[in-house]
């Protein structure tokens, strides 16, 4: 059980991190800072795009336009961290309980 509920934290932990690298590669590419006209920036950027785009965007059709500026990672990144820290109360209440060892 101890296990499976690390293996859910951890995956949890790169998504966050998969959500930071594609904000932070889309802005570069916002501003012409990185050029998708090479291929690895062009493959890294198509990986995570594909990787956060589904959990992006149901977020982005709930928010509202703010010209521009594209908030919906920072609300993942809020969700995944209340999920993380949801899943530790959810283990240490097992653990209290004595069903988990």
């Amino acid at each position: 059980m101890k296990a499976l509920f690390w293996l859910v934290d951890e995956i949890l932990s790169l998504y966050f991190w998969a959500v930071i690298i594609a904000a932070v590669i889309q802005n570069l590419v916002a501003f012409n800072i990185l050029d998708t006209r090479n291929r690895l920036v062009w493959t890294l950027a198509d990986f995570f795009t594909r990787i956060t785009e589904p959990a992006l965007r149901p977020i982005r059709r709930v928010l509202p336009d703010f010209g521009g500026i594209d908030l919906s990672p920072l609300i993942l990144v809020l969700l995944i961290q209340a999920a993380r820290i949801l899943l530790g109360e959810i283990e240490m209440s097992l653990w209290r309980a004595g069903l988990f060892y």
